[in-house]
């Protein structure tokens, strides 16, 4: 954190009372940025501290106000409480001559320094960096309105109590001399900052604060009467435990994802079947291993429903399990698939939209079919999957009375449509008093 003999000259030449004397704040900052990289303005704002709490180092008004500005300015896109400095800034607004005679290590700030720097914490005008450090050093600021800066107090204290105890309680190790020279000696004060900021080793004196030594003795060594002893046996026979599992390939997994790999292509024979029902009995969490993906569902249903069902029945749990129901709902219909939605139905709770939802597709399907006889075919297998969800209750016929009820008078001319009708009518009335009219309407069709 020492500061380079490079840096700490170019940071003394902005500082001249000679350059600063028509030198703007805004010039002054693009100067400073310019010079020093943004990493380095941490190190560079310590060695401004150190300098303005030795007057004999910055003995000019105007160099004290171009420090203060330059701390201010390397965090000025942080809040005030932000700023590593605020703190010193804090202590300087509520020093006062008297302290500084008690032998406090701060200087004391004259009464434009300090009206400066109050609009500094606050909210400073634009016009204020338009003038030079010797113009606000002589009083020509803008008129300060009344402000409080208790806030701003309070952020620092609340930041303090973060610090560990012994960070609050470190002091500077460089000391003021209680008695300085009246005489300003430009080359001793540049040899002594010298000394001070850039030192020898890798430290600066600035960055080794003074502060109470914790304490941390060696804790003594536990003695115990019943310690356990090492021993080092003179004659060891060691006969090896071999673990017979270890090195054993798991193939139970690997070969059930090629039996679950022909049954995505093909209908799998009825020992393959049971193998795969028996092992995903045994391991339920076989299933996120087979091989199994929502896209590859509509295949397992058509070429083996009873794996399928199965399958479906231990993602219940799983995350996916919406998406799997979203592509049985929307997949092509047939006997398989419905048989894979009945044996869900009457096996688990499903979500009402989703039954609903696969109800009107198997409708808008028997619909649009071209092919009469297997338009015929589907619409009985409809009515009857509807017939025996009906009739175990697990859909309410006032959910889908009306679509249902255009579906069997469009049909009507098929015998399990004409059933499926005096169904619903049956249960529309509440009893057996409709099932007459309900006939003599399906025969007049």
């Amino acid at each position: 954190m020492a500061l380079s003999s490079k840096e700490l000259s170019a940071l003394l030449s902005l500082l001249s009372e000679e350059g600063l004397a028509s030198m703007t704040l805004e010039t002054l900052s693009l100067m400073f940025q310019r010079s020093f990289n943004r990493p380095d303005h941490f190190k560079i704002g310590t060695a401004l501290v150190l300098l303005l709490n030795e007057q004999d180092l910055l003995p000019g008004s105007s160099q004290r106000v171009a420090a203060l500005f330059l701390l201010y300015d390397m965090f000025r896109s942080e809040p005030i409480s932000a700023s590593p400095f605020a703190a010193f800034f804090a202590q300087l607004l509520a020093f006062d001559d008297s302290r500084q005679n008690a032998g406090s290590q701060l200087a004391a700030l004259s009464q434009s320094e300090k009206h400066f720097l109050i609009q500094l914490v606050t909210t400073p005008p634009r016009e204020l960096f338009k003038k030079t450090p010797r113009q606000i050093a002589l009083g020509e600021l803008p008129p300060l309105m009344p402000v409080d800066i208790s806030t701003v107090r309070v952020a620092l204290l609340e930041r303090q109590t973060d610090l560990p105890v012994m960070s609050q309680s470190g002091k500077s190790c460089v000391l003021s001399d209680p008695s300085p020279e009246t005489s300003r000696d430009s080359t001793a004060a540049g040899q002594t900052a010298d000394a001070l900021l850039c030192g020898t080793g890798v430290k600066s004196v600035v960055d080794v604060p003074f502060e109470p030594i914790f304490m941390r003795p060696a804790p003594p060594i536990y003695s115990c009467d019943d310690d356990v002893m090492w021993l080092n046996p003179s004659e060891a026979k060691f006969v090896p435990e071999w673990d017979t599992a270890m090195c054993v390939s798991n193939t139970g997994g690997m070969e059930m994802r090629k039996v679950m790999a022909k049954a995505f292509r093909g209908p799998l024979v009825l020992q393959q079947q049971q193998q795969v029902l028996s092992e995903i009995e045994k391991d339920p969490k076989l299933v996120y291993h087979i091989g199994l993906t929502p896209a590859k569902l509509p295949d397992l249903v058509e070429n083996n429903p009873l794996i399928a069902i199965e399958v479906l029945l231990k993602l219940m749990s799983s995350n996916q399990i919406t998406e799997y129901f979203s592509v049985l709902v929307n997949m092509e219909m047939s006997l398989h698939s419905m048989e894979v939605v009945n044996r869900l139905t009457t096996a688990v709770d499903l979500p009402k939209e989703f039954i609903h939802l696969y109800i009107s597709n198997c409708i808008s399907s028997c619909e649009t079919i071209k092919d009469k006889y297997m338009q015929n075919r589907l619409v009985r297998l409809v009515c009857v999957f509807l017939q025996s969800l009906i009739r175990n209750k697990i859909i309410d016929v006032k959910d889908l009375f009306i679509e249902v009820q255009a579906f069997c008078i469009e049909f009507s001319r098929i015998r399990e449509a004409a059933g499926l009708f005096r169904l619903l009518k049956t249960l529309d009335n509440g009893d057996g008093t409709g099932s007459a009219s309900a006939v003599a309407s399906t025969s007049s069709k």
